[in-house]
């Protein structure tokens, strides 16, 4: 796993070795309407939108040189302009509870790369719903893909064991809970305990931040489900309590973060 100070390390390396001048561009994701929790977006959390946070993440990087936003919401592009974002306009089908954020991503990098005149080295992806992402988070993803010409991306990720695979259930026909996946595909089937660090730990990609190839969503369907625009080669920066917030009792784990984070 990568931890701040030997990324420190690789940072000083490359940038003493190299007169790196490529393009990275960041670009959030925010759309108007929400079922889980309308105006998520735009909540307030300790003075500050939902949105603003990882927003001056991106804003507080120096290693990315333009800022972009996607959205079809008008308060969004407000505070994203008045930050320092270029507003893309979602089209109205990227817009929809059933558009993926992984093509409403393809149409905006399409934009940036028709803006710029040129393909990114990287880009920075975000959501307005996720603030559980900083400057050095930020930094400490895009060392690792210029420190690693192999792999497609490095996105953050939160050890939540007590949501190991082996916990999840499905209500089945008769209304018993089963096994959502069945243990004998388990690499572990014989280790499986009610210990929650029995199966090791669980790494869940918290979509905070994801630094990618610009290559991986030119290629979407190559990607690894369920976030295909992360590509297959996927280094994991360690986050903690990461999040995007869906529903309103994530306010609390999200307001812990923002103030001891």
């Amino acid at each position: 796993m990568v931890n701040g100070s030997s990324w420190s390390r690789v940072r000083d390396v490359w940038w003493f070795n190299s007169e790196h001048t490529d393009m990275i561009c960041s670009l959030i994701l925010g759309r108007k309407g929400s079922v889980g929790f309308p105006g998520k977006n735009l909540y307030n959390i300790n003075g500050h939108p939902l949105a603003w946070y990882p927003m001056t993440a991106a804003m507080g990087t120096p290693e990315i040189d333009r800022h972009f936003i996607s959205t079809d919401d008008l308060q969004l592009m407000e505070l994203g302009a008045g930050i320092g974002f270029e507003v893309i306009e979602r089209p109205a089908y990227l817009a929809s509870a059933e558009a993926l954020g992984e093509d409403a991503y393809k149409h905006g990098y399409e934009v940036i790369v028709e803006r710029i005149g040129e393909e990114p080295e990287l880009l920075v992806l975000l959501f307005c719903n996720a603030p559980t992402v900083n400057s050095a988070l930020l930094r400490q993803g895009i060392d690792a893909l210029r420190a690693n010409p192999d792999a497609d991306s490095a996105v953050t990720v939160s050890r939540y064991n007590m949501f190991s695979p082996t916990r999840a259930r499905r209500v089945n026909e008769q209304g018993y809970l089963q096994p959502y996946i069945p243990f004998q595909h388990h690499p572990n089937a014989d280790g499986i305990n009610c210990d929650r660090d029995s199966q090791g730990d669980v790494w869940f990609a918290d979509v905070a931040m994801s630094v990618i190839r610009p290559k991986n969503l030119e290629n979407l369907d190559d990607g690894l489900l369920p976030q295909k625009w992360m590509g297959r080669k996927i280094l994991p920066i360690v986050n903690e309590a990461g999040l995007d917030l869906d529903y309103e009792w994530q306010i609390g784990q999200a307001k812990w973060w923002i103030e001891n984070k």
